[in-house]
């Protein structure tokens, strides 16, 4: 009979890790007084981060004793206290290869059903001491479970704990974390898994996209369930020719890009972009930048328009120094800003860009001209005067032949010479109001590309005029958001080298924030790296268990120590438990 041993709670606290303030709850203390559980915690327990952990379907968290014994001869250690691994309650059996999720017991005057193994995280590893403890844990197969509240009670240490229901498919705990973490995903335990209610949404949503990847009939890239699921591509790059330089405004250069040599070029899908590798100086580190395609997709070569930036040395090199015939380093066509597949039954498509952020929209507007029946398209485009109006005349070319699209555009700051109803549609910006008042639905797919202030205003007006979230897509130029989970107070600085001596090691590149350092062997892995720099990063685990990290790997090689328990896509890196084998760079 499984027996309760104790409970134990703990309430947010910040503490210093690796020069970071991390607010957590992941110390937690037995107490012996019998304690009420209710809907979110028990009486005198929450969680630190309610992004992370918590909410209904993660109340309450369990491990076992044995699990205990386990880890302390594993490790080496005899130091272990009741709550040692972050976990609500202590308890004599429930093993991990015999609970099974949608299973429910009662404890004291409380019941509760498992809904999930544990999703660990890098502060169980600041708390054990171990860093590598999220991916023990999970790789192992002794993550331990969570539970939900479906009566509130009384427990205490000494509790009997008895099983009173058996969750559907009967599967344990250890085989849905198997499931989505570790190499192979059935497709029948994939089924399975989704059959069973009391799994939390999270990690059905998780199911779900591995279901999808393996019923496509196409093979499997990284882990669709953990990593980023868009296209990917083959590091290394490609030298091309200039075959054509086109001014398209006063400050925007289009260069048409072609091979040089067989085999043709790879078909890139509409609204994704490529990096290019260029030297301004013999002796200098390279610059790369990202620049999206602006040519019909599958066409013979690549078409960059690159904006000429005050001060930008990239885009300073090719407007004054690259011409017809030069040669330019170019990688595969990369990214998930891509246009979804059109069709006769499909939404509405809204493609919603300013300045040269057309580019990647005017892409995504050619393919749909393309399709025998596409949807209808709505085309709104601002810019401050016709000057700086690029694609003026392509654009409008490809809207007529796309029946029933309609097309606006918007000028800030009109010229004299401006005129409104050949050059311009509207005076002023473009906003949920003029949406509104052009009739564009709300139901729409949108896809939005241009300054981050015209993405940040329309990425948060739309889901509050109606558009559902993930109906909204947008791409940004330059760095994305960072994801520290648990860290807070952290100032944002622009990316800059490490301080110090550079280190000896090969040339890292963080493409998106223009800046190439060199490596230190005394960081643990890239992602170190990044921080060093103040380089935006995305992060949880910190050992190679959830791909939260999961970046685009442009050009070269990277070794892993941990290694991961299921890699990365082709053509992506963990950055969290890598370093550079050579050259690397790096899409962040």
């Amino acid at each position: 009979m499984a027996k309760l041993l104790s409970v134990n709670v703990g309430l947010p606290r910040d503490i210093e890790w690796h020069g970071k303030t991390v607010r957590t709850a992941i110390w937690k203390e037995s107490v012996r007084e019998r304690r009420t559980v209710r809907k979110l915690n028990i009486d005198g327990d929450k969680q630190g981060d309610l992004l992370s952990h918590g909410g209904e379907h993660r109340a309450v968290y369990v491990y076992q004793i044995d699990s205990y014994r386990y880890w302390q001869q594993q490790l080496h250690r005899s130091d272990f206290v009741y709550g040692q691994f972050g976990e609500n309650l202590t308890v004599d059996g429930l093993s991990d290869d015999e609970v099974c999720i949608g299973d429910r017991y009662r404890i004291g005057s409380a019941l509760f059903e498992v809904t999930a193994p544990r999703v660990t995280c890098y502060r169980v590893g600041i708390r054990m001491d171990e860093p590598a403890m999220a991916s023990l844990l999970t790789g192992r197969g002794k993550p331990g479970f969570y539970l939900r509240v479906l009566e509130e009670g009384e427990i205490g240490a000494g509790d009997v704990i008895v099983k009173v229901a058996e969750g559907p498919e009967r599967m344990t705990v250890a085989e849905v974390n198997a499931l989505l973490y570790l190499p192979g995903h059935p497709t029948l335990q994939l089924e399975r898994a989704l059959r069973i209610p009391a799994l939390s949404k999270g990690w059905q949503g998780s199911f779900r996209e591995l279901l999808d990847a393996t019923e496509s009939g196409r093979p499997i890239r990284g882990n669709p369930g953990l990593g980023r699921t868009g296209p990917t591509a083959a590091p290394g790059f490609r030298t091309l020719r200039v075959a054509r330089v086109t001014r398209e405004s006063a400050s925007v250069t289009s260069f048409d890009l072609e091979p040089t040599e067989k085999p043709p070029l790879t078909a890139a899908l509409p609204g994704q972009f490529v990096v290019v590798r260029m030297r301004s100086a013999p002796e200098g580190p390279p610059l790369l930048r990202s620049y999206s395609l602006s040519s019909e997709p599958g066409q013979a070569q690549y078409r960059i328009s690159v904006k000429l930036e005050e001060h930008g040395a990239a885009s300073g090199y090719l407007h004054s120094r690259v011409h017809v015939g030069d040669l330019l380093d170019v990688s595969e066509p990369r990214g998930s800003f891509t246009l979804g597949t059109p069709g006769p039954d499909e939404r509405p498509v809204v493609l919603l860009s300013a300045g040269v952020g057309a580019t990647p929209v005017l892409a995504m507007l050619h393919a749909l001209a393309k399709d025998p029946s596409p949807p209808k398209v709505w085309w709104l485009y601002g810019a401050r005067d016709s000057t700086e109006h690029p694609f003026a005349n392509e654009s409008r070319d490809v809207l007529r032949a796309i029946p029933g699209s309609r097309g606006f555009i918007v000028y800030s700051r009109p010229r004299s010479q401006d005129q409104q109803g050949r050059d311009f549609d509207a005076s002023g910006h473009i906003g949920v109001a003029l949406l509104e008042q052009l009739g564009v639905p709300r139901d729409a797919d949108f896809y939005l590309c241009g300054p981050a202030s015209f993405l940040r205003d329309l990425t948060a007006a739309l889901p509050a005029w109606g558009t559902p979230p993930q109906r909204v897509h947008t791409e940004v130029f330059g760095p994305g958001k960072s994801t520290t989970p648990g860290v807070v107070g952290a100032p944002v600085r622009a990316p800059h080298p490490p301080a110090g001596a550079p280190g000896p090691g090969p040339s890292v590149s963080f493409t998106r924030s223009g800046l190439t350092v060199r490596w230190d062997p005394a960081c643990r892995s890239l992602l170190e790296l990044a921080e060093a720099c103040d380089v935006p990063v995305r992060w949880a685990c910190r050992t190679g268990v959830c791909h939260t990290c999961e970046t685009g790997l442009i050009s070269g090689r990277v070794t892993y120590l941990p290694q991961p328990l299921d890699p990365p896509a082709e053509g992506n890196a963990l950055t969290c438990c890598s370093h550079p084998a050579g050259d690397v760079d790096l899409d962040l």
